[in-house]
Parts: C-alpha cells; structure tokens; sequence
C-alpha cells in the first residue's frame, strides 16, 4: 500500500512509519510543499521533484569511537543468550553476533532516527509482532530478533545474504528486486555483515 503524507514536521512524520525496515522518499512540490512517502514515485517529472532517501540507518552513535575490546566486553555480557536463541531457531550464533554489532554494536540502549530500538533495532511494530513488551530488554530484544531473523531466512529459501538485506530493507523490497535491493544502505550493510561474519568463523577455526 502506498503511503504519501505532507510534510509538516519530517521527524514526526518518519516515525509514524512502523515496519522493520521503512525506506522513506522525500519529494518537494513546485509551491514549496514537502511530501515523504515509502514508495518511490514512478513519474518525478513536472509536480514533484526529488529531494531525498531515507533508510532505516543504524545505531551510529552507539558505535562512535567503539574499540574491539569494548566490543567483545559487551557481547560477553549476551553470548549465552545469543547461543541459546541461536540454536532454537537454527541460526548461526556467528550471523546473530555480527548483525547485532552492524545494528548496534551491543548497545541495549540505542535507538535510530526512525525509531528502532535496542540490540536488534525493532521497530515497534515488529517487536510488538513478537511480543516484546520492552525492546530495550537485552534479553527480549536478542530473542525477537533473531526469530525474525529466522522467519526471513525461511521466507528466501536459507540464502542468508537476502535473509540480511530483508533484516535491513524489508522482505518485500528484497522480493520486489529478486535479490539484494540497489539501496545503498542496504548493499553496505549486507557487506558490514557478511565481513563480520566471516571474521567470526575464522577466528573459531
């Protein structure tokens, strides 16, 4: 369903947007009049003239000047609730790791600009769909996300790389393109995964 909406104050107006993964069109009218809508418009010729893209970004600020030691002393504090959610949903506890530290580098507390919160960055109404009652529940969070995770993996047939770019874009945006969506965001965001991911397993070898 297409979504467009004035623009009368952009940050109230992108929070109102409540999948997992929302990517959020700013187009503005010859008049001056800002519109946002979640789906790219097909004609931007003549009424409306493109301004901006906005991805679900990560939690940046819970990772600014993060080392690796700080790293590991935080997700210390989760392994085992990662190992065991992990194994019940038959993922890879590796996976799991680097996309909480791609999201927020094990951050309980953090939030993005659109209102993704905690470890796994939900949105409300994907943590609402899972049943968690507090995002910002270390615990709760790991354990709906990576049910999430789980689900998406089943939905693209166990091809973890379209698996992650739906955890990122949304399912539908990852089934619209066949493949990982030609989102920026989304492109360097499976990379930052995947280069994780990899340095995992190979430290355990």
């Amino acid at each position: 369903m297409k979504t467009l909406l004035k623009t009368v104050t952009i940050t109230i107006a992108l929070l109102s947007f409540g999948s997992q993964a929302e990517q959020i069109y700013i187009y503005k009218e010859r008049d001056g009049t800002q519109w946002i809508t979640n789906h790219r418009l097909k004609s931007q010729a003549g009424r409306y003239k493109f301004v901006k893209y906005h991805g679900r970004p990560t939690a940046t600020r819970s990772c600014h000047k993060v080392t690796r030691s700080i790293l590991n002393q935080r997700a210390k504090k989760y392994q085992q609730i990662i190992e065991h959610a992990a194994k019940k949903h038959s993922v890879s506890k590796h996976l799991i790791r680097a996309i909480i530290e791609v999201e927020s580098c094990f951050d309980e507390k953090a939030h993005s600009r659109v209102g993704a919160q905690g470890l796994m960055q939900l949105m409300p109404k994907t943590a609402k769909y899972l049943g968690v009652t507090n995002s910002l529940n270390g615990k709760q969070n790991i354990e709906a996300g990576v049910r999430y995770y789980a689900e998406l993996q089943r939905r693209f047939n166990y091809n973890y790389k379209m698996a992650i770019a739906a955890y990122n874009a949304g399912p539908t945006a990852v089934e619209k393109y066949q493949g990982i969506p030609p989102y920026k965001e989304t492109q360097g965001y499976v990379k930052k995964v995947l280069k994780k991911y990899r340095a995992f397993l190979t430290a355990k070898k």
